[in-house]
């Protein structure tokens, strides 16, 4: 840790997506390094940018409210930068295909501007995306390596993955340092809580705090990997700093519980609660990929990360964190 906070600081980094759950849990240890930190994000109400998620840190920060869709915004804020992470994206399934139009602005063509606008302007920059497991598809074997073939099985997952591959083309073409981190089930603090579309589990957490009865679709057998934010934002961090990731594509792995033994740690963590099993909803039957373990002993081999935080500790902070500040959430 005290090797990653000599290395960031005093870099300018920029976060897309920067006001969202990752975004600003990372901006928070680039600023305890001592970066000079800028948060791009346009605060499209259900994607999960949050001013409150900055509170304790707004400022030490700057924040630019654009969208990355707008080319001339991101040309201006590539300029100067040392690193970018790259998370802003969405990350529905369901949406994707309801709305693959929108999906493929943000998550493709979206990506593809940023990366040139780096070339014209910041070929230095180092750049960390933010993939996710959905590229692979349903997987062919557990636990899922990097070799595992990319059979997306929704527009979100396909988009995601032609994101990822013009980071590595700009790496190997244009020399632009980029790698790439296939995300699994992240939860935790400053997850957006409005809907269940970009993550179940911070939902779950949601309805256990209501007192509401939680529903897992099917058998509740289905295996989902799981990690807790710290973690993930420790894997970023590393992924910058390393020039050995440059060009490379990882997967992040964490816990692998299947959706019933999860609830059921959750109700114990919380003391209280109940869930039901109910059928699958029939557009979300054709998009589920089933069971996901990651392989990471590729990232962790190479840099030495492993996941630190149990589930179970993990819950006890999530629990904490939102029971004290659901009222900037729940809207």
């Amino acid at each position: 840790m005290k090797e990653l906070q000599v290395l960031y600081s005093r870099k300018n980094i920029l976060i897309t997506g920067g006001l969202g759950f990752i975004g600003s849990s990372l901006a928070y240890r680039l600023v305890e390094s001592g970066a000079q930190v800028t948060l791009v994000d346009s605060l499209v109400p259900e994607y999960g940018g949050n001013m409150f998620n900055i509170k304790d840190i707004e400022d030490k920060v700057k924040v630019n409210i654009s969208d990355v869709r707008d080319q001339f915004s991101i040309n201006y804020l590539v300029q100067g930068q040392d690193y970018i992470f790259n998370l802003a994206g969405t990350l529905s399934h369901i949406d994707s295909m309801r709305d693959p139009f929108t999906d493929l602005q943000i998550n493709c063509v979206s990506q593809l501007s940023i990366l040139e606008a780096c070339r014209k302007y910041n070929t230095k920059v180092k750049i960390i995306f933010a993939g996710t497991r959905g590229q692979y598809g349903a997987a062919k074997y557990l636990p899922v390596d990097e070799k595992h073939p990319t059979e997306p099985i929704d527009v979100n997952g396909i988009n995601n993955l032609a994101g990822e591959y013009y980071h590595i083309l700009y790496n190997n073409a244009y020399g632009i340092k980029a790698c790439s981190l296939r995300l699994t089930n992240t939860f935790g603090p400053r997850h957006q809580m409005k809907h269940h579309k970009q993550g179940i589990i911070n939902w779950f957490i949601r309805l256990l705090i209501e007192g509401k009865k939680i529903q897992i679709f099917g058998d509740g057998k289905q295996v989902r990997d799981i990690n807790y934010i710290d973690d993930v934002v420790e894997a970023f961090l590393m992924a910058g700093a390393s020039e050995k990731t440059n060009g490379e594509v990882f997967n992040i792995g964490g816990t692998a519980l299947s959706l019933e033994d999860l609830v059921k740690l959750m109700i114990k963590i919380y003391g209280k609660g109940g869930y039901e099993l109910i059928s699958y909803p029939k557009e979300n039957k054709k998009i589920e990929i089933g069971d996901y373990v990651a392989d990471y002993s590729k990232f962790s081999n190479l840099l030495g990360w492993k996941p630190r935080v149990s589930i179970e500790e993990g819950m006890k902070r999530s629990f904490d964190y939102y029971k004290k500040h659901k009222q900037f959430y729940w809207k």
